[in-house]
């Protein structure tokens, strides 16, 4: 289904023949760093496993193959992305902002529970075909407050952002508070209503620098392309 900087996931079936169901299956991907990746893995197994909300992809189980490589099973969700959902049904106003408060439900509940997801965007966000909206991939999450273990170190993460959709406190590398998804859920908006990201510069790095020294284009005055 698809692969990350350490995660590959792929859609499977049970194979029993008691009864039919689809779910997506998480391992780490070959060939990434061994302790770091690990570490991250079990972290986000573990975040998933104390999250239970209607728009957040739920986990269903988890183990070890035969081969001693851990792995998670997740609810598969089939539908497009946000965007892609939005633009493809020419979606109202109205239509965008309902979308858009379930994307926050889910944001808040992950909140609550200590849990910043720090790579929103609109690939981990879906809609089904019924309209209804799936928050994924917590594979670079951080507990608040982490009990009983290390929280996995954040200062090699920069490689994994999505400069579009980063916060000025994840470029900068300054503490990460509930405040970074806040800035990434005000990025998502601005796309959803405009058609672009608020800093539409030609390279990851011309994004980052735009964004630290420049202000974007109030929504009201951008032109949307039909």
């Amino acid at each position: 289904l698809g692969r990350g900087g350490m995660g590959m996931v792929y859609l499977a079936r049970r194979a029993d023949a008691q009864f039919e169901k689809k779910v997506a299956i998480k391992l780490i991907r070959p060939g990434a760093g061994a302790d770091f990746a690990l570490e991250r893995f079990l972290s986000e197994r573990q975040i998933l496993a104390s999250l239970e909300h209607p728009h957040i992809a739920g986990l269903l189980d988890g183990g070890t193959t035969p081969a001693g490589e851990p792995y998670f099973v997740l609810e598969y969700v089939e539908g497009e992305p946000l965007i892609d959902y939005c633009e493809g049904r020419k979606l109202s106003l109205e239509g965008r902002l309902r979308l858009f408060e379930e994307v926050c439900e889910a944001v808040q509940y992950a909140h609550q529970n200590l849990v910043v997801h720090r790579d929103i965007k609109p690939s981990n966000i879906l809609v089904t075909s019924d309209g209804v909206v799936k928050l994924l991939d917590f594979g670079i999450a951080k507990l608040l407050d982490p009990v009983g273990a290390r929280a996995p170190e954040t200062g090699t993460l920069f490689r994994m952002m999505t400069p579009d959709y980063a916060s000025p406190e994840q470029i900068r590398g300054a503490r990460i508070t509930t405040a970074s998804d806040v800035y990434s859920l005000g990025v998502v908006l601005y796309e959803m209503l405009t058609g672009r990201v608020p800093f539409d510069a030609p390279s990851p790095l011309a994004v980052v620098i735009s964004q630290l020294n420049d202000k974007p284009e109030p929504p009201c005055r951008v032109r949307r392309e039909v």
